[in-house]
């Protein structure tokens, strides 16, 4: 089994060393330690970082990550059946994530600098925080049409 460096780890998965630091101190890899107490990492780690960034680009947040890879038998590297499974799990998610980019596109694409060409059809207007009844943050952005 070949072991890799952590500035191998790093050149190969294109993260920072601090970066796989974090992902160990949070579950995410693994690595063993020398007699010196250097970290070595199992080349199949690199997979297990490739997923993690994908999961990540796609708004996958850390907690689901870290459960994903928690379900997996023995803690083993996802393999192409297994990305499938758990995307599956966050299709939804992942399209609500879409719609909401598609209607950010849309509809703030009126907007000059900071200003609005249409207070009366602005979607982050809210006078006399009105909205405040219906929840937190941006409340007609958020809502779908």
């Amino acid at each position: 089994m070949e072991l890799l460096t952590i500035g191998d780890m790093a050149a190969r998965s294109g993260l920072a060393p601090s970066a796989l630091r974090f992902y160990e101190r949070e579950g995410l890899i693994r690595s063993t330690r020398t007699g010196g107490n250097q970290r070595r990492y199992d080349r199949a780690e690199l997979r297990r970082v490739a997923f993690i960034r994908i999961a990540q680009q796609v708004g996958v947040s850390l907690d689901e990550i870290r459960t994903a890879l928690a379900s997996l038998p023995q803690n083993r590297t996802p393999t192409k059946t297994d990305w499938a499974r758990l995307s599956a799990r966050w299709r939804r998610g992942l399209d609500d994530r879409i719609a909401l980019m598609e209607r950010l596109r849309d509809e703030l694409s009126g907007c000059i600098g900071c200003g609005c060409l249409s207070l009366q059809r602005c979607k982050l207007v809210n006078p006399g925080d009105l909205l405040s009844a219906q929840g937190t943050g941006p409340r007609k952005l958020l809502a779908a049409d």
